[in-house]
């Protein structure tokens, strides 16, 4: 290199000899650099006493580059070539990763993502994921996140939305905690039984207890929370009975760490859904994240379906 810099002097100058060969003329080759064309002939014919030979012939009407310019031309239009491209590549290489941001229950992302992170990471090496999370019901807009779960009308068009899993609603507690203290039964007092409830929202969500809920004639103990993924912890735990959302606690199911407090099963019809906001581009990482989370989440459906009642 430093041979290379005693016979070339400036580098500038073969960045001016190449394009003025490529574009034809100095007007045009000064137009490229935003300099004057008087600044190109003086860089040119410097470069044309550091080589000792003339690298155009010049007409009134026409540039043409001699056979030394020719040969000169080659050379660096080849090397420019390969610095390009290892200079696009390192670009690339060193790009920041793109991030993508989900809104999601704290439940559905330690439960159920968290223990996915790995495969992810796989199948996704290059993403950074941000986690914005919901404690209680899924609620709020989701305008500033790539992809969210939502429960929404089937004609609202704020948002892209895809099913996810159906709403279904199983009691569910520790192997420990059903050996100890038996199956819930919902049409009785619940005496002997912790129940674990999430707080937010309690009337809605007092209906899937049944009778048991009723606390003037009822006996059971209750423990409340603001966050439902500690709601499931606790009964993990073997602290309790929790209602279970299927799409929360359908890799606890399979795994056994979970099982079904008693034979009630609510399929509330409606569906929880990904979501992506229609006011920003809908960009290709995110769609394959969300079909990678919605085939995810059908293996599992298709496990747990010998566990459900039919018609739930």
């Amino acid at each position: 290199m430093a041979c290379f810099a005693k016979l070339v002097p400036s580098a500038r100058g073969l960045l001016v000899f190449e394009a003025a060969v490529r574009s034809g003329s100095f007007t045009a080759a000064a137009r490229e650099f935003n300099v004057t064309q008087p600044s190109i002939s003086r860089s040119i014919a410097q470069l044309e006493t550091d080589l000792g030979v003339a690298l155009f012939t010049r007409g009134p009407t026409r540039l043409a580059p001699t056979a030394e310019g020719r040969d000169l031309y080659s050379a660096v239009r080849e090397g420019f070539d390969g610095i390009e491209e290892v200079i696009r590549r390192i670009k690339r290489n060193g790009a920041a990763k793109p991030v993508v941001t989900l809104s999601l229950s704290s439940s559905l992302a330690t439960h159920w993502f968290v223990p996915r992170l790995g495969a992810f990471n796989t199948r996704f090496p290059d993403v950074e994921l941000r986690f914005e999370l919901i404690a209680g019901v899924l609620r709020g807009p989701a305008e500033t996140v790539d992809l969210a779960t939502r429960i929404l009308a089937n004609d609202d068009t704020h948002y892209h939305h895809w099913p996810f899993s159906p709403e279904i609603i199983v009691p569910v507690c520790s192997p420990s905690y059903l050996s100890a203290h038996g199956r819930l039964i919902h049409v009785g007092t619940g005496e002997g039984h912790v129940l674990l409830h999430l707080s937010d929202d309690r009337e809605q969500w007092l209906d899937a207890w049944g009778k048991v809920a009723d606390r003037k004639t009822g006996r059971a103990k209750w423990l409340e929370f603001s966050d439902y993924a500690v709601v499931l912890q606790a009964a993990m735990n073997g602290e309790g009975v929790a209602l279970g959302w299927l799409s929360n606690v359908s890799r606890a199911l399979l795994q056994g760490t979970l099982v079904p407090a008693s034979d009630r099963q609510v399929n509330t019809g409606r569906t929880h859904q990904l979501i992506a906001p229609r006011s920003r581009p809908l960009r290709p990482i995110v769609s394959d994240i969300c079909a990678w989370m919605i085939a995810e989440m059908q293996v599992e459906l298709k496990a747990l379906h010998p566990m459900l009642r039919p018609g739930v």
